[in-house]
C-alpha cells in the first residue's frame, strides 16, 4: 500500500467517491470525523458499504478506524462492522503493544462469532496521538501477528501537549513532532511492520505534500495517509518505485545470488554489503515482485 485515504463513515457519497480515488486503501472513519450522535448511523452505513464492495476483485483495501479502547465505543464499533469483514482495523490513540494485543483479542472473538478466518483482520496502529503512546513505541514487537503497520499523528499529539501549533513558519514540523515521527519509523522497523507517514493537512498545497512524501520515502516510510482524494495521485507517484530503482534492486539481488556466501559484491562500480541486499529485497517486495534470492 502506498496511499491510505480517510473517508467519513457516515457519508455514503464520500465512500463511493473514495472507491474511484486511486487510493490503495480506504480508512473508513468512525472516530474523529463522525459526531457522537451519528456513530450508530455511521456503523450501519459502513457495514453496508463493506458488505456491498468486499467481494469485488478490483477495489482498494477497506480498513475501519474505530474509536479508541478507552472511549467506551469500540465494542459497538466492532459489533457493527466486523460482520461485514473489513480487511483491517485502524486503532487510534494506541499506547504500545498491549493495546494492539487487546484489540487482537476482541477481533478474534468476533471473527469466530461471524465465521471469518482466524487472524484475517489486520491492525494498523496510530501510535503517537498522546505522550504515553510516544514512550511506548518500542513495545510493538511480537504484540500481535495481526499488526501490519504503525503510523503517527501530529494533530492529536499537539492537543495532548497543549501546543499552539505543530508546524513552524515554514510549514515544517517542530521538534516534538519530528521526534514522534522518527520514533514511529524506528518502532515499525523494530516490530518488522510497515511505517506509514501521517496526513498532510493542507490539501490544497500539492507541492508541500510532494516534498513531505519525498522526505518520508527517503527516510524509510513506505506509504502515507491522505485526507482528500486530490492528494492520492501525488502520494502514489512518490511511493511507487521508479523503473531505475527496480532495475538497480534486481541487479543487487542478482549479484548476491551469483556470489553465494559473499559479504560484499560489486554492482556498477560500487561495493555493496548485506544491508544493501536487504534494502533491495524490501523494495521489490513493495512492488509485488519476488526477489528470487
Amino acid at each position: 500500500m502506498r496511499s491510505l485515504l480517510f473517508v467519513p463513515g457516515d457519508s455514503l457519497r464520500k465512500l463511493e467517491k473514495g472507491l474511484t480515488s486511486g487510493a490503495d486503501a480506504l480508512l473508513i472513519d468512525l472516530e474523529d470525523s463522525v459526531a457522537l450522535t451519528a456513530k450508530e448511523e455511521a456503523r450501519r452505513i459502513t457495514a453496508d458499504f463493506l458488505a456491498q464492495h468486499r467481494a469485488q476483485a478490483e477495489r482498494p483495501r477497506l480498513f475501519v478506524r474505530v474509536n479508541g479502547l478507552t472511549t467506551g465505543l469500540i465494542d459497538a464499533d466492532l459489533d457493527g462492522v466486523m460482520r461485514a469483514a473489513p480487511d483491517g482495523i485502524v486503532l487510534p490513540k494506541t499506547v504500545g503493544g498491549a493495546d494492539v494485543a487487546h484489540l487482537g483479542a476482541k477481533l478474534a472473538v468476533r471473527e469466530a462469532e461471524f465465521g471469518l478466518d482466524d487472524g484475517a483482520t489486520r491492525i494498523l496502529a496510530i501510535a503517537t496521538e498522546n505522550a504515553a503512546g510516544v514512550f511506548a513505541l518500542g513495545t510493538f514487537s511480537g504484540a500481535s501477528h495481526r499488526l501490519m503497520g504503525l503510523t503517527w499523528g501530529g494533530e492529536d499529539l499537539s492537543a495532548d501537549l497543549g501546543a499552539e501549533t505543530n508546524r513552524d513558519e515554514e510549514g515544517s514540523y517542530t521538534d516534538p513532532y519530528r521526534l514522534a515521527r522518527s520514533l514511529t519509523l524506528l518502532g515499525a522497523a523494530a516490530a518488522g511492520v510497515d511505517a506509514v507517514d501521517s496526513v498532510f493537512t493542507n490539501f490544497r498545497d500539492m507541492q508541500g505534500l510532494a516534498a513531505e512524501c519525498r522526505a518520508a520515502r527517503r527516510d524509510g516510510f513506505v506509504a502515507k495517509m491522505a485526507i482528500h482524494p486530490a492528494q492520492v495521485p501525488v502520494i502514489n507517484e512518490a511511493f511507487t518505485p521508479s523503473a531505475q530503482a527496480i532495475e538497480r534492486a534486481q541487479a543487487v539481488i542478482a549479484a548476491f545470488r551469483d556470489n553465494p556466501g559473499a559479504g560484499v559484491v560489486g554492482v556498477n562500480g560500487e561495493m555493496l554489503d548485506r544491508p544493501h541486499l536487504l534494502r533491495a529485497e524490501r523494495l521489490l517486495k513493495r512492488t509485488g515482485q519476488s526477489s528470487g534470492a
